[in-house]
C-alpha cells in the first residue's frame, strides 16, 4: 500500500471509529473531555536514530488498557503520524493508544523494524504510571507491514538480535494482536519475484532462494505455539500485494496449535478497503480489544 493510500485508509478509519459506537450512552449535555495527546515523545535512540511515538491518554484516573499501533508502507514508507487521528479515537473508547515510529528500509534493514517495535512496547510499559497504563493489558495493532510487526510482537519470544536500545529489563510481551492484512509467511514471495524484488529485497537484503533463513526468521508463522496470545486477522480476498494465503496459513497454524485465532476475510477487497466495510471491520477490531483487554464478553 502506498503512503497516500495508507493515509487515506487511516483517515477513513477515523470516521468508522466515530460512526461505529452502538453502545455509547445518549448525550447528557456534558461533553466528555478530549484525550490528552503527547506528540513526538522520544522512546529510544538505536544506532544513532532517535525514535518517537505519539500517545493519547483518556480522561480519568485509569489505569487503562493500552493499544500500540504500527503503520504500513512496505517497511520503507509511511509514518506514525498516519495514525495520529486514529489513536485519539481509540483513546476516546477508553484505551491509552500510541502510534510508534520504526526505522525504514532500505537504509535500515531487518531486524531494525522489529527492534524498534519491541522497544516502543518496553518504553510504554516502563512509563505505565506516567501514561496511566495497565501494564498487564497491552495489545497491538498494525496495518500491512505494521501488521507483520504486530504479529511478530505477539508471537515471537526472545530472538537473538531483536532486542536493542533501552529498557531491556522490561518485557515487550503483548496480550493480544489485531493484524490488518500483514505478511505472515515471507517465503511465499519467493514464488512472486516481482513482488519480492520490489518489497522484500530492500528490507531483507536478499531473495528467498538466496537466503531462506532470514525469511523464515522474519516470518510470524515461524513462531506459532499453543501459548500464542489471541490473534484477530482481517484480510481482503483480492489482495494482490499480500495475498490472503498468508493469513489463511497463519490462522490454520494457530488453530492447529491450540491457540486462539479468528480470521475475517473481507470479500472482494484488495490491500485495504473503505466505507461500510471499514466501519464494520473497525468495530470487529474494537470488540476484540474489548474482549481481550477489558475482559468484556
Amino acid at each position: 500500500m502506498s503512503r497516500y493510500a495508507f493515509a487515506l485508509f487511516a483517515s477513513v478509519a477515523v470516521a468508522a471509529l466515530v460512526a461505529a459506537r452502538p453502545d455509547d450512552p445518549k448525550p447528557t449535555g456534558d461533553k466528555p473531555a478530549a484525550p490528552k495527546v503527547s506528540k513526538d515523545v522520544l522512546f529510544d535512540t538505536i544506532d544513532g536514530t532517535r525514535l518517537y511515538l505519539d500517545v493519547a491518554v483518556p480522561d480519568g484516573t485509569g489505569p487503562f488498557p493500552c493499544v500500540v499501533m504500527f503503520h504500513g508502507g512496505a517497511w520503507s514508507m509511511g509514518s506514525r503520524k498516519d495514525l495520529s487521528s486514529v489513536i485519539e479515537m481509540i483513546a476516546a473508547r477508553g484505551y491509552v493508544a500510541a502510534t510508534a515510529s520504526y526505522r525504514l528500509a532500505p537504509k535500515h534493514q531487518f531486524p531494525a523494524q522489529i527492534q524498534d517495535a519491541r522497544s516502543a512496547v518496553r518504553f510504554l510499559r516502563s512509563k505505565a504510571k506516567d501514561y496511566k497504563i495497565d501494564s498487564e493489558r497491552i495489545g497491538t495493532c498494525g496495518f500491512s507491514a505494521g501488521g507483520h510487526l504486530a504479529l511478530l510482537l505477539g508471537l515471537a519470544g526472545k530472538v537473538d538480535g531483536w532486542d536493542a536500545g533501552s529498557n531491556l529489563e522490561t518485557s515487550c510481551k503483548v496480550r493480544c494482536v489485531v493484524d490488518f492484512f500483514g505478511p505472515a509467511d515471507l517465503a511465499l514471495y519467493g514464488k512472486s519475484p516481482g513482488l519480492e524484488d520490489a518489497y522484500m529485497v530492500p528490507v531483507f537484503g536478499k531473495q528467498c532462494k538466496t537466503d531462506q533463513d532470514i525469511y523464515k526468521k522474519a516470518s510470524p508463522v515461524t513462531y506459532v505455539t499453543k501459548d500464542a496470545p489471541p490473534v484477530l486477522i482481517l484480510h481482503g480476498t483480492f489482495d494482490l500485494v499480500v495475498p490472503i494465503v498468508h493469513s489463511e496459513s497463519l490462522h490454520k497454524k494457530l488453530k492447529d496449535a491450540g491457540a486462539s485465532s479468528e480470521l475475517i476475510p473481507v470479500r472482494g477487497a484488495g490491500h485495504g478497503w473503505e466505507g461500510k466495510t471499514l466501519a464494520r471491520t473497525t468495530e470487529d477490531a474494537l470488540k476484540f480489544f474489548e474482549t481481550h483487554l477489558k475482559d468484556k464478553k
